[in-house]
């Protein structure tokens, strides 16, 4: 959708740059005292996860527009090669400063607790002959390197794995000499092995599954000097493609699209830094890179790996404190989730309260004989899913099951292929939403007989039916029996799995026809409110604020007079606090033990606080290009709750809020009001310790 634009570049953050700017606040985590010390590593290895995604997505389609030739900017105006250039002078100081407070900082510390990774050059002659032991048991039979010569050419190296790349001196049996190899870290093997404790002298020693194959890489090339072994990874362009005008069948051309990933274009070498200037140009070279593209690390080239290590380690002391998730008092006193729904709307708010009810309601579902139908969105739900287990119980029992499974959902397409594909042996409805949209909604529609008649139930979330997720993911959930509410959804349902005209809903607001309009309208409406000299506020909640309309509308407010509070945990292109232009709104960004999700919307609406939970940030594909629903809250109580729970505590927050500046640069303003921490004070409030 082209929309013209009335405010200068200059007025707009560029995306991929807030993107890092977002890592950073992530990695101050890592660099916090006050954090835990295995949650300061978990911290240091999420940025690692988070960069793999932002160089297989954000960076490759960036290389691709320089590859094509492109000149055309985004909203803030910066040209691909000039963004390219800074997103390189960022992500590179990013890295370094990340293995700087690895080494510096954590693994010193880890090490005086009794957490230490042995460096090869320490190993002592004990430790060495276990490690030798498990490297012919467990590596050796695993390993296949390849010499490189003109009957082995450089071999297809797989998206994102470890490789060692060794220089070697002398001839083999057949007279060989290339002087080179690749040898592939097996993917079955873990990168971090615990040594037993009696051999490691501390509570938790390990080493690396690198240090281990450098050790001992010269039994893999007999009679042969080896000159050097270098860790490298390369990273690949891992976007999909799948052509809209020739797919006949989504599901088909996604299966024979999706083992290509692993071998897309390359974007970005890591090597070890003691990796030679000739290797490094030889790999360069092999994968079609510029010395912009390679990033030199001191330490293991992944440092994802390290993420297990956590959980692996039983030290509480050195972790968050564990917490039994809350459960609304109606849940405590009756079990039949219908009844409770019929009684009254049910809010649930996660993770300070359980994902537990959600489960209930659909095993409820699934087992009772009054049930006839049930129909859900998937968008992720994780593999074994608890849910999925209901829903196929469900179809084999003889109900309609109808399930709206996103294939294209980024990442976990291969295991709703699988998901899909189990559903439909049962017997399910399974359908892939509509082709060149993405369904992102949360929903789950439960269709019973009562009375002589039927009635429907419905769950509407503002994040994914993923268990796991739920944890440490901050989202809303709402339980209702509202006819007014649950005719919307039938409808929403209606449209993705058959065909028709769209028809306006009652309470509901859907992307891609009315959510975009809604939003727009309830901006403005506040900004006529301002000017007519009433009362006049606007918060929201989101992961990202990126459209430009809306960010448009939200200047307009502020020159009006409107009061903006935006809590956007990641990406965001609106420039607050510039003097003539949005020196009323105020940006934060909350970074803290779970990860903010949930989307709320509030309006202040001439006193009638309208206030919408949905699944969709203010982006461009939210708006246009997915499937997504906001809904609003119509129970004043539950309004209430959403206000004092999902809003309030984030805009008092100044532990873990970061304030940005017109720049685009956050702080953590220094505050001499005593310490509040949304996050803590939702956990005292809604959850027990334990």
């Amino acid at each position: 959708m082209h929309v013209t634009r009335r405010y200068p570049f200059e007025h707009f953050i560029n995306r991929e740059l807030s993107l890092l700017a977002f890592n950073r606040r992530v990695l101050a985590q890592a660099a916090d005292a006050r954090v835990p010390l295995l949650e300061r590593l978990r911290f240091l290895c999420i940025v690692s996860s988070n960069l793999d995604e932002f160089f297989e997505i954000r960076v490759a389609g960036l290389k691709e527009q320089i590859k094509l030739g492109s000149h055309a900017a985004d909203n803030d105006g910066l040209p691909p090669q000039e963004l390219f250039r800074r997103v390189g002078h960022e992500a590179h100081a990013l890295i370094a400063e990340q293995y700087s407070l690895l080494n510096e900082a954590i693994l010193p510390a880890l090490a005086t607790e009794g957490i230490v990774f042995i460096r090869r050059s320490l190993w002592d002659e004990a430790q060495s002959a276990w490690i030798r032991a498990y490297f012919f048991r467990e590596v050796m039979p695993l390993l296949t390197p390849i010499g490189l010569d003109p009957a082995h050419p450089f071999p297809r190296v797989l998206n994102k794995s470890l490789n060692f790349a060794v220089e070697l001196e002398g001839t083999d049996a057949f007279g060989r000499s290339s002087g080179a190899a690749i040898v592939q870290a097996p993917r079955a093997l873990p990168r971090v092995i615990r040594l037993p404790k009696d051999l490691s002298g501390v509570e938790h020693g390990f080493v690396f599954l690198s240090s281990i194959l450098h050790q001992h890489v010269g039994e893999l090339f007999s009679g042969m000097n080896v000159l050097g072994c270098y860790q490298f990874r390369v990273t690949r362009n891992s976007d999909l493609f799948v052509d809209d005008e020739e797919v006949k069948n989504l599901r088909t051309a996604l299966q024979g699209e999706l083992p290509q990933r692993h071998f897309g274009d390359a974007v970005r070498l890591e090597v070890a830094d003691n990796c030679s200037e000739v290797m490094t140009a030889f790999l360069l070279q092999q994968f079609g890179l510029q010395g912009e593209d390679l990033y030199r690390v001191e330490g293991i080239v992944n440092l994802v790996r390290l993420i297990s290590v956590p959980d692996g380690v039983d030290r509480p002391d050195l972790k968050y404190p564990p917490f039994h998730p809350g459960v609304p008092k109606v849940m405590t006193k009756r079990y039949d989730m219908f009844a409770n729904i019929r009684k009254h709307d049910i809010l649930l708010h996660h993770p300070f309260q359980s994902f537990t009810p959600v489960i209930q309601f659909l095993q409820q579902a699934a087992d009772d004989p009054q049930v006839v139908a049930i129909k859900m969105t998937v968008y992720r739900t994780g593999t074994g899913s608890v849910l999925m287990e209901h829903l196929l119980r469900a179809a084999r029992s003889g109900k309609e099951v109808t399930v709206v499974v996103e294939l294209m959902a980024r990442f976990d397409e291969e295991a709703n292929l699988d998901i899909a594909a189990r559903l439909e042996e049962v017997g399910a409805h399974v359908v892939y939403g509509v082709f060149g949209y993405k369904t992102h909604a949360k929903m789950l529609m439960v269709l019973r007989r009562e009375d002589g008649g039927y009635r429907r139930y419905v769950h509407l979330g503002t994040g994914n039916y993923h268990p796991g997720t739920t944890r440490f993911y901050t989202d809303f959930g709402l339980l209702t029996a509202r006819e007014e509410i649950s005719d919307d959804v039938n409808e929403v349902f209606k449209q993705i799995t058959g065909l028709g005209k769209h028809k306006p809903l009652n309470h509901l607001l859907q992307a891609p026809f009315s959510l975009h309009a809604s939003m727009l309208a309830l901006i403005r409406g506040e900004a006529e409110a301002a000017r007519a000299g009433r009362r006049a506020q606007i918060i929201a909640k989101m992961n990202s604020l990126l459209e430009p309309e809306i960010i448009e509308a939200l200047y307009d407010a502020s020159q009006a007079g409107v009061e903006v509070d935006l809590v956007v945990r990641g990406v965001c292109a609106l420039r607050p606090g510039v003097a003539g232009l949005s020196e009323h709104i105020r940006v934060r960004s909350v970074i803290g033990r779970f990860l903010e999700h949930s989307r709320i919307f509030y309006f202040h609406a001439d006193g009638e606080q309208k206030l919408y939970l949905s699944s969709a940030d203010w982006m461009e594909r939210n708006f246009f290009r997915r499937i997504e629903v906001c809904f609003p809250i119509l129970d004043a109580k539950l309004k209430r709750r959403v206000i004092q729970e999902g809003l309030r505590p984030y805009l008092a927050d100044n532990s873990q809020a970061w304030n940005m500046d017109s720049e685009g640069a956050f702080a953590i303003p220094r505050s001499r009001r005593s310490r509040t921490c949304a996050q803590e004070l939702l956990l005292a409030e809604l959850a027990t310790r334990g």
